[in-house]
């Protein structure tokens, strides 16, 4: 077959249907054309959206010379550097793939533990009582920290702050500095002349810290990642590349994924209780939320030569997207799949490529044993600590966009009782969706409806 069908919408209309509700969009589309359609999106140009587990399997699976991650991830370059693990194909980044792997092992991050949860205690101590506060803000000020600590792997209390204060300040540039349009630097007051300022004063605590570790005798001794890295022969343009996509892929994405779990688990006390009682049904828990949630919902690779997907041809240029959130909701696959039900977790792994929040095949992400033990380790002190409830009269939060990931629109709400009250579980909470409405699909001509969404190609950290 030729391309995937499509609506044949403008490229500026189906843009800003999907700015506005893309899950919504992806959902109508998907019940319109099947589980293979063509959109045009500005500023990506053409994308074949995949949204069934085997058409999924076929592209990270696929010949990386022809399925290109590091070019879906190009426009990250002005921040990530060309170095970046996210920017390389095919044999460079099989190679620095393989120097960076042994720190991120599964069995290699459990030396991280202890400092994660010593990290987390002491943030759920400030936590206040008796009144709902969001839990993202919190959850990103443990994620930074461990990353400080444990990948960067700084010690000198003013330089730690001193960081922490810029890596903030950068992460939080507008996403729109991301596209070459907008990068022109007219002076110091300009937004992207503020943040390459911003990133050069990064860098040179960075370069420092890297030149700092060289020289140190005891360096070796080190078990922080960028001492490891040292030691596994990147130099420090790689290393710096690295560091930054270290923090600026595996930060925001994990405190994420903790709000989300501290959303849904108020909503289902029952839940809540297992997973205090049962590291099992922790671990499965976890594995739910990154299901029913994805924080990233697609992952993108560019065709660099002709190519057939899931039976049609595939033109070079275009961006072929593997749908997270399609995947993990579809009935085919995930029995009531808009149930929040970590026991499907339980009983064997699920079908192949029907579980992806990390990606797939050689570009899946070098950091999900990272990603997935921190989770474990900070819930299991917020339910250790606390008797987590939902706030009273809210409904469940819908997912809004923000920047390449989907975060809770209150943050993840909580209410600490005073008396240790549990939560109860929302009434409105049947489908797991919430503040969305039938637009798109009414202008696609169904009753289509989701949640916000975000695209990013995936790659290599979590």
């Amino acid at each position: 077959m030729a391309q995937p069908p499509g609506p044949r919408l403008p490229a500026l209309v189906q843009t800003a249907l999907f700015s506005a509700r893309p899950v919504a969009f992806l959902d109508a589309c998907r019940r319109r054309y099947g589980s293979v359609f063509s959109l045009r999106l500005i500023p990506f140009g053409k994308l074949a959206y995949l949204t069934d587990p085997a058409a999924c399997k076929e592209v990270f699976t696929g010949d990386t010379s022809v399925f290109k991650a590091g070019e879906a991830n190009r426009f990250l370059a002005p921040t990530l550097g060309d170095d970046s693990l996210l920017l390389l194909d095919e044999a460079e980044h099989l190679q620095t793939r393989k120097l960076m792997l042994p720190p991120f092992h599964g069995e290699a991050v459990k030396r991280y533990a202890d400092v994660m949860a010593q990290i987390a205690a002491a943030e759920i101590a400030t936590w206040p009582t008796d009144r709902p506060f969001a839990t993202r803000p919190s959850m990103q000020r443990i994620t930074l920290e461990v990353i400080l600590r444990t990948v960067f792997g700084i010690d000198e209390a003013e330089r730690l702050d001193r960081l922490r204060t810029l890596l903030t300040d950068l992460m939080e540039q507008p996403a729109y500095l991301w596209f070459a349009w907008t990068n022109v630097d007219l002076g110091p007051r300009s937004p992207y002349g503020r943040y390459l300022r911003l990133r050069d004063r990064v860098d040179a605590i960075l370069f420092d810290e890297i030149a700092t570790r060289r020289s140190d005798p005891g360096a070796g001794e080190r078990v922080d990642v960028l001492s490891l890295l040292i030691r596994a022969g990147l130099p420090d343009r790689a290393l710096r590349d690295e560091l930054l996509t270290l923090l600026l892929a595996g930060h925001e994405t994990t405190a994420t994924g903790l709000a989300w779990a501290c959303e849904r688990l108020v909503r289902h006390p029952e839940v809540m209780a297992r997973a205090r009682a049962d590291d099992a049904y922790l671990d499965a828990t976890i594995k739910e939320v990154l299901r029913i949630r994805p924080v990233v919902l697609d992952v993108a690779r560019v065709v660099a030569a002709p190519a057939r997907v899931a039976g049609y041809d595939l033109e070079p240029g275009t961006m072929v997207v593997p749908a997270i959130t399609p995947v993990h909701r579809a009935a085919d696959v995930w029995p009531d799949p808009e149930a929040f039900d970590p026991g499907r977790f339980l009983d064997g792994a699920p079908a192949p490529y029907s579980w992806i929040p990390f990606g797939g095949g050689v570009r899946r992400c070098l950091g999900a044993a990272f990603a997935q033990l921190e989770m474990k380790v900070v819930l299991r002190e917020v339910l250790q600590r606390t008797e987590l409830a939902a706030p009273p009269d809210t409904r469940p939060e819908a997912q809004r966009i923000r920047h390449v990931t989907l975060v809770p629109e209150r943050g993840g709400e909580v209410l600490v009782p005073a008396q240790g009250a549990r939560g109860v579980a929302h009434p409105d909470d049947a489908t797991g969706h919430a503040g969305d409405d039938g637009v798109v699909g009414d202008v696609l001509g169904d009753d289509g409806a989701g949640a916000d969404h975000a695209v990013v190609a995936d790659g290599d950290a979590a």
